[in-house]
């Protein structure tokens, strides 16, 4: 039997959990790529110890290429949305404007006090 052209099974779930991520990137399941991440750096601690065939590691490299570009990408989403829910909260707060003489102005919103009925 040729051994180039039979994976090892290490390197064949490797190429499903990276598949699995992908989906779960593009589907924004984050809890499912918390799952897979043990199970994947696992198999990438047996591949250091055993390594495969090199022809057997191109496609694994660009299918983790691909991932690290949509984690880039998941990752500045969050950090916009962030970014935006901090600066509406500072708007909440207060409010900058430019009075008639084009110089910057502040109105502040008084805190809310807010009475909690409970049951």
């Amino acid at each position: 039997m040729d051994n180039m052209n039979t994976p090892n099974p290490e390197t064949s779930r490797l190429h499903e959990i990276i598949s699995e991520e992908r989906e779960a990137l593009l589907a924004g399941n984050f809890d499912r790529i918390a799952e897979l991440l043990d199970e994947k750096q696992a198999l990438v601690a047996t591949l250091d110890n055993h390594p495969p065939e090199p022809h057997t590691l191109e496609p694994l490299q660009d299918g983790l290429r691909r991932n690290q570009e949509l984690f880039d990408q998941a990752l500045a989403g969050i950090r916009n949305v962030a970014n935006r829910l901090g600066e509406l909260g500072r708007v909440r707060r207060s409010l900058d404007t430019y009075n008639e003489k084009g110089q910057r102005f502040q109105i502040t919103t008084p805190a809310r006090n807010r009475l909690e009925k409970r049951a």
